[in-house]
């Protein structure tokens, strides 16, 4: 169930990524958001790649990857707000959409881990 929420979820948050990356690049802004464009979207892709991993250990592998991916978004996203890039407001909306993903990877990865000890 909550793999289906987090692979939504993770997809609309790239979505926004993409978005935010279109609106930094017409501000002449390249390097920071190709790294959080890259970042922000690895999110997802890795949790699709989760779906299809060879076994539990695998998937907990590529799950913890989206971890990392996720947590560099978030920060890029503090650097683009504290360089005023963006605003509080585009950064506080995109930010707790992150944590959010975020949590949601964490305790996929925590009752996948936790599922693994059961057996």
């Amino acid at each position: 169930m909550s793999e289906d929420v987090i692979k939504i979820k993770s997809f609309s948050f790239a979505i926004r990524i993409v978005n935010l990356y279109r609106i930094l690049n017409s501000r002449s802004e390249y390097v920071m958001s190709k790294q959080i464009l890259r970042s922000g979207t690895s999110v997802g892709a890795n949790i699709r790649e989760a779906k299809n991993a060879e076994s539990k250990a695998d998937f907990i592998h590529k799950m913890g990857i989206s971890q990392k991916e996720a947590d560099e978004t978030l920060y890029w996203l503090e650097l683009l707000q504290a360089t005023n890039y963006i605003s509080n407001e585009e950064f506080l909306s995109l930010n707790n959409d992150g944590v959010e993903v975020l949590k949601l990877i964490k305790s996929i990865i925590i009752t996948s881990k936790n599922n693994i000890k059961k057996n």
